[in-house]
């Protein structure tokens, strides 16, 4: 979808700008109503909630698809559609989190992670070289059309889904009390707010290797059909991730996935340089898979160790402290890149990265933090 998006806004208006506009509504809405998601979540079913968010997008996505195959489409149109397609997501996120905590059996919780991220991680192995086919010989509506039925498919296999009832939400004053209750579990927990801070530190300082990566790949590489390559590796590392997530469930919660996303730094340090593709291509491969891995352990941690009651809110404080850098660091790139140079920028995102990574990782609170089944096991033995 963001290959057609990308394709669709330029056709229309010619205008970065413009792009840049219709992606910050999408981000803007999304992160204005997360956590508000959070408590919607929190307080009705889970199901129902990820149900009314499909079916938001599937509309978005068909109303784009039918403006662009009419011909029709205009920006503010595409603003207003983006935006709501960000609320969907808003809502959804924090959602699934808590779903997938009440669908898996407690010892299965890594697996069902690991499986939730497998499969946008085939998608995005697959999905950019699928659209530029399509984009190229149909037009960009198609590829919306085609979204939107993925969510039609997400919708229906909602609907079918079976759970327990589970216990009714416990009464609050509003939605700020929510929101405060939620910030307390956070907070009184260490390893959850170390987490999210680095979280966010991480965003921000990877932010250059998608603002220049493109750059370096078409002036020194080749073109696009090097960071092509790389951005393949990197789906099929980030499916590699999810697999190893299935099979290997570490004694440490949080640690081995810390110390190996250290490893994410390598594409921009080989990117400053640059090195050959041949090169860049594993290093990519090897960031996106620790990403997928400490991705699984980390959901299973705040699944595990969060109230039930307050999963989802302290999930959409997640999503918003992990991303809510993110801009900043796209819009800093372009500029950092022509006041030190693009070589600069990317080691200094490297370093910050890795430095970042190491540093969550001995905290104590994070260091210690084990798996509940481990921990049961070992209780067992001494006993």
């Amino acid at each position: 979808m963001p290959v057609a998006f990308t394709f669709a806004v330029v056709d229309l208006t010619g205008s970065a700008s413009t792009l840049g506009l219709v992606l910050t509504a999408g981000f803007v809405s999304r992160i204005a109503l997360l956590l508000l998601g959070g408590v919607v979540a929190d307080r009705l079913r889970r199901q129902r909630v990820m149900l009314g968010a499909d079916i938001l997008r599937a509309l978005t996505q068909g109303l784009v698809a039918a403006l662009l195959l009419a011909g029709v489409a205009r920006v503010w149109e595409l603003v207003v559609l983006f935006a709501l397609y960000g609320a969907g997501e808003a809502f959804f996120g924090p959602a699934s989190t808590r779903l997938v905590a009440e669908a898996a059996p407690p010892e299965r919780l890594q697996q069902a992670n690991a499986w939730m991220s497998a499969s946008p991680s085939v998608a995005f192995a697959v999905g950019p070289a699928l659209a530029g086919m399509l984009v190229a010989g149909i037009g960009p509506w198609i590829v919306f059309a085609l979204d939107a039925g993925t969510f039609a498919v997400s919708a229906t296999t909602l609907a079918l889904l079976r759970l327990p009832a589970g216990r009714p939400a416990p009464a609050t004053a509003g939605v700020v009390d929510d929101l405060r209750a939620g910030w307390s579990e956070l907070r009184t927990r260490t390893w959850v707010w170390a987490s999210i801070a680095y979280f966010s530190i991480s965003n921000l300082a990877l932010a250059p290797v998608y603002v220049l990566g493109p750059f370096v790949a078409e002036r020194e590489l080749g073109g696009p059909t090097a960071w092509g390559l790389i951005v393949t590796c990197g789906g099929v590392g980030s499916l590699l991730g999810d697999v190893i997530a299935m099979r290997v469930k570490p004694r440490r919660s949080l640690l081995p996935g810390y110390l190996l996303l250290a490893g994410w730094a390598l594409l921009p340090a080989l990117l400053a340089r640059p090195f050959p593709v041949a090169a860049l291509a594993p290093a990519a491969a090897l960031g996106f898979g620790a990403l997928s891995f400490s991705n699984a352990l980390w959901l299973t941690a705040i699944q595990e160790r969060i109230p039930r009651d307050a999963l989802s809110r302290v999930s959409a404080y997640d999503w918003l402290g992990s991303r809510i850098f993110q801009p900043l660091g796209y819009a800093l790139a372009g500029p950092a890149g022509a006041a030190i140079g693009v070589p600069a920028t990317l080691l200094v995102g490297a370093a910050v990265h890795a430095s970042a990574s190491v540093a969550v990782a001995l905290v104590p609170d994070v260091r210690r933090l084990r798996r509940r089944e481990a921990l049961t096991r070992e209780i067992v033995i001494r006993r």
